[in-house]
């Protein structure tokens, strides 16, 4: 790729340009309540003088270099502009990586995607569970386009596509109502056919869940968490404590995160990484930064952190390339792409056995983190001697950071990445992908 616009001289500029489509059609108890598809593409454009930022977004693609021109008219000429410390780190790339172009989402015919949408809605419609209120079945799709330009030199294009498609049921027993379904994933509608028997045993499962769920007892119990209440641990406890701008202005923060520094336990390596083909796929973040798979833990040792270059260069750090933005319309801050925390050697079956009295947290709806972090349970079951037992309706499950990641005594061998994850900060939302294990922590405070 070649440089197509002209940038000032004496500034650092740079023009971050989206094309996106997105599709979301929706049945809710049988009627089709969404039915849209939608195209946009618009241009952030930034000039720095090593002082102040200037920024605006345009709709109209023909009018970039006029508003470029316009923004460097409001700022100061520099003549050692690139000698700033965080521009001084900002890499020069030119790479066009175009995955998708002959499969784009707004040359998919509707009816590709309502055949797929009809498959979900029968099979919520075929559920005669008495116990069933209501239903939903929808499918989503997106792709970008994404394109990247700097003064330092940078012409960067790439490009992302997901599809999706889920079948949700509510159950409701003695007014308790538990809501349960899956999710699937594909880069055109027909990758998502063929999840028929993974639905019917959801349902199942949720419908055994809603008449059989019993109180729990609060209180502190070894909890084993499934490869989902994993992901969900990993990315709000500790994905977000590793993003840098927090510790900017933050010196307990800082003093608490030492690199270096044990952090938890040996069975424990997280790693954050956006060249991976999952929901938080940005193999070149906003400031053109490549990706990098970056360890956050190595076996227990603090070995890393997430930058954007004014956090990298004001920490004396290297970028991760986690400079990201919701779109053309925002600023970026440093975010998350794929997190994750490795699996180990332990089967599940073998975790379980080897847990005398405890919780198996199988799914969660949410979560947050600081100090203490809180995970949102849906589905929990008691374990006695080595078994899963009777399923247990819990609420939340909360512990200290630095505690329960030394508590993890056990890491399963059955490692998955989850897509369905959209994670805000600063008032922004960005596709993000998280994943884990099984594992066991010795202890949470579960109410």
């Amino acid at each position: 790729m070649s440089q197509k616009y002209r940038f000032p001289e004496g500034l650092y500029a740079d023009i971050r340009i989206e094309e996106n489509c997105t599709a979301q059609l929706v049945k809710f108890n049988g009627e089709l309540v969404r039915d849209k598809m939608q195209t946009e593409a618009g241009a952030l454009i930034r000039v720095y003088d090593g002082k102040l930022w200037y920024t605006t977004s345009t709709n109209e693609l023909s009018e970039i270099q006029k508003e470029l021109d316009a923004l460097a008219e409001l700022a100061t000429p520099n003549p050692d502009i690139f000698e700033d410390p965080a521009l001084k780190l900002l890499e020069v790339n030119t790479d066009e990586r175009l995955q998708y172009e002959d499969r784009k989402l707004e040359n998919i015919e509707r009816e590709r995607f309502l055949r797929v949408l009809d498959h979900y809605a029968g099979l919520c419609e075929a559920e005669n569970a008495p116990e069933k209120t209501t239903w939903a079945a929808t499918i989503n799709g997106e792709y970008l386009k994404k394109s990247f330009y700097s003064a330092k030199g940078s012409a960067i294009t790439y490009d992302y596509q997901l599809c999706s498609a889920g079948a949700w049921c509510t159950f409701v027993v003695d007014g308790q109502p538990t809501e349960g379904g899956r999710q699937f994933f594909g880069v055109v509608p027909e990758d998502l056919f063929g999840n028929e028997d993974i639905v019917k045993a959801v349902f199942a499962r949720y419908i055994d869940y809603a008449k059989n769920a019993v109180p729990i007892e609060p209180g502190e119990y070894t909890c084993i968490l499934s490869p989902i209440a994993t992901a969900m641990f990993a990315h709000e406890s500790f994905g977000h404590k590793s993003e840098a701008d927090y510790m900017l202005n933050d010196k307990v923060l800082r003093d608490e995160w030492v690199m270096g520094k044990k952090v938890g336990s040996d069975l424990v390596t997280i790693v954050d990484s956006g060249d991976l083909p999952n929901h938080g796929y940005v193999p070149y973040d906003d400031e053109g930064t490549k990706a990098r798979e970056t360890k956050l833990i190595t076996n227990g040792v603090l070995t890393g952190r997430l930058h954007d270059s004014n956090s990298a260069a004001t920490l004396a750090e290297e970028l991760t390339g986690n400079c990201r933005a919701q779109d053309y319309g925002r600023s970026p801050v440093v975010r998350m792409t794929n997190t994750f925390l490795l699996g180990g050697k332990d089967s599940f079956e073998d975790i379980v056995a080897d847990t005398k009295d405890g919780i198996y947290v199988y799914a969660v709806s949410d979560g947050t983190g600081n100090s203490t972090f809180v995970l949102n349970a849906t589905v929990c079951y008691r374990i006695r001697d080595g078994k899963i037992c009777e399923p247990v309706r819990v609420r939340m499950l909360t512990g200290s950071v630095f505690q329960t990641l030394f508590d993890i005594d056990r890491v399963g061998s059955d490692f998955t990445m989850f897509n369905e994850f959209v994670c805000g900060k600063m008032g922004q939302s960005v596709r993000v992908s998280a994943g884990g294990p099984s594992i066991r922590v010795k202890k949470l405070q579960v109410s």
